[in-house]
């Protein structure tokens, strides 16, 4: 694997991005709406419920984390089909390029279109609102980071789902975190959830993450059990990400399929 060909794959994206206004201002868009709406919602849940009481804009925090996780999938993504868009697919794949220096870049590019998003929605949220995910502490590194861990896992699903099935399957990128989020436990205990379904949410990292965010917030207590458990979590199944994405790969060799993806 070569750091060279890496940064010229992310400088790429990142040169896209910054070249186009259009581009930040829909990066900045979206998480400043989130933070708008939550932030109001937030503010009735604390006057109104005593659950709440204690910490004020715990709502509003979940939904800083939770779109932290959406923003790093969907951007993902996005820098997967804009090589189909742009029809760059076929001279990505043909080029002197390893599996693993895409992926790399992929991943590292992740972040900066995510952080672009999402810093000015977070400093937004500390004079509008009151509220700051950097009340959290040190936790809130290693929160981000299984987050950050689980969102880009999420992208090389989809991504392998496109090279697997074609464009047709792009829909499913704007909808896959969605599945997902009930069983999150984002907004609420786990305890909400039937006995069934808790045992599904358990085996997911974005549960563990969310009920530590509510116990250092309500309880003022750091359970770190329960962070390492959640990257751990989001470790396996990134590596169950990279293993379907070079399976996917190899798949749409055999099949001929590389060729026609951005026809």
């Amino acid at each position: 694997m070569r750091f060279d060909k890496i940064y010229a794959l992310s400088l790429r994206h990142i040169y896209l991005i910054c070249s186009s206004f259009p581009r930040i201002i829909d990066l900045i868009y979206w998480p400043t709406v989130q933070i708008f709406l939550w932030g109001f919602i937030s503010k009735f849940f604390t006057l109104n419920s005593t659950y709440y009481s204690n910490t004020v804009g715990i709502i509003l925090t979940a939904a800083i984390l939770y779109d932290f996780l959406f923003r790093a999938s969907i951007s993902f993504n996005i820098m997967f089909l804009e090589e189909i868009w742009s029809r760059n697919f076929t001279n990505l794949f043909i080029a002197p390029i390893k599996i693993s220096e895409i992926i790399t870049s992929l991943t590292l590019t992740t972040i900066f279109r995510t952080l672009i998003g999402l810093v000015p929605a977070t400093i937004l949220a500390i004079p509008l609102f009151g509220v700051s995910i950097f009340k959290l502490g040190i936790p809130l590194l290693f929160l981000l980071l299984s987050l950050y861990i689980f969102g880009v896992t999420l992208g090389l699903l989809v991504s392998s789902g496109l090279l697997r099935f074609g464009p047709a399957f792009e829909s499913v990128a704007w909808a896959s975190l969605f599945f997902l989020a009930p069983l999150g436990c984002i907004y609420y205990p786990i305890e909400i959830l039937p006995n069934a379904l808790q045992l599904i949410a358990k085996a997911l990292p974005l549960v563990h993450i969310f009920e530590e965010m509510r116990n250092i917030l309500l309880n003022n207590s750091v359970n770190w059990f329960q962070i390492i458990k959640s990257i751990s979590i989001s470790i396996i199944y990134f590596v169950f990400g990279v293993i379907v994405f070079y399976l996917s790969y190899f798949g749409a060799k055999v099949r001929g399929t590389l060729i026609n993806m951005g026809e």
